[in-house]
């Protein structure tokens, strides 16, 4: 346990907001309404590896955000051999983002452990996330009261895992990265990042895959009682 720390950081997306499930059930809104014939399921199953693989892209500066939203529907597709027009595809992309932020399920855990660390630290947000979409995602999942700062990648200029998201991060909370610590669902964006940038870092390992010894790691979020 690490007694210096005054400031802690989340990631959002799969970390605290259940992006996958609320991911699901906008599509299936999507699908449901104008494509019957796509088993939501199946399209799912397609999708997340998908989408998983352009973000990477996405967050090391290989390809735009447009790019991004085209791309993972486009490749999805692709990978469920239906074929789809541009236009509803990129139809698609705008509902999907519109319906995104109507689901609010958060992770197991979540509400309790930020009950518990708010009365000991200063909480904030670093996300990736576009700006507009991420800060629908805090008020209407009732995140907001809990975070002193929110950090997106529009906001800095850059993405995690690039030091400069987090030194933005710290300078915005008024602290010092010393007092800080990142928890996060990427190992690479959120973990690596922080440790990279001079803060200490969780991984919230929820899937359970196998990581160096020396990374700290959570399985659930109540887990974090363990180190702060």
């Amino acid at each position: 346990m690490n007694k210096n720390i005054t400031d802690v950081f989340f990631d959002l997306d799969h970390t605290l907001w259940d992006f996958d499930r609320n991911s699901e059930l906008a599509f299936n809104r999507i699908f449901e309404r104008k494509f019957p014939e796509i088993i939501c399921q199946d399209f799912i199953q397609k999708y997340i590896p998908v989408n998983q693989a352009c973000w990477k892209l996405y967050q090391n500066d290989k390809i735009t955000h447009q790019e991004l939203r085209y791309n993972r529907l486009k490749h999805s597709f692709d990978a469920l051999d239906f074929v789809i027009s541009d236009e509803d595809i990129n139809q698609i992309a705008n509902d999907y983002i519109e319906f995104l932020t109507d689901n609010n399920h958060l992770f197991e855990g979540a509400i309790e452990i930020l009950d518990y660390l708010k009365s000991k630290y200063k909480l904030h947000i670093i996300t990736n996330g576009f700006a507009n979409v991420q800060e629908k995602k805090i008020n209407n999942a009732a995140l907001g009261g809990y975070f002193s700062t929110i950090t997106n990648s529009e906001l800095a200029g850059v993405k995690k895992p690039n030091s400069i998201i987090f030194d933005y991060a710290v300078n915005s909370a008024k602290t010092s990265k010393e007092n800080c610590i990142m928890i996060g669902d990427c190992l690479d964006a959120d973990v690596n990042g922080a440790l990279n940038a001079g803060l200490d870092a969780i991984f919230f390992n929820d899937k359970k895959i196998e990581v160096p010894q020396d990374i700290k790691q959570i399985n659930n979020l109540l887990e974090l009682k363990k180190y702060l």
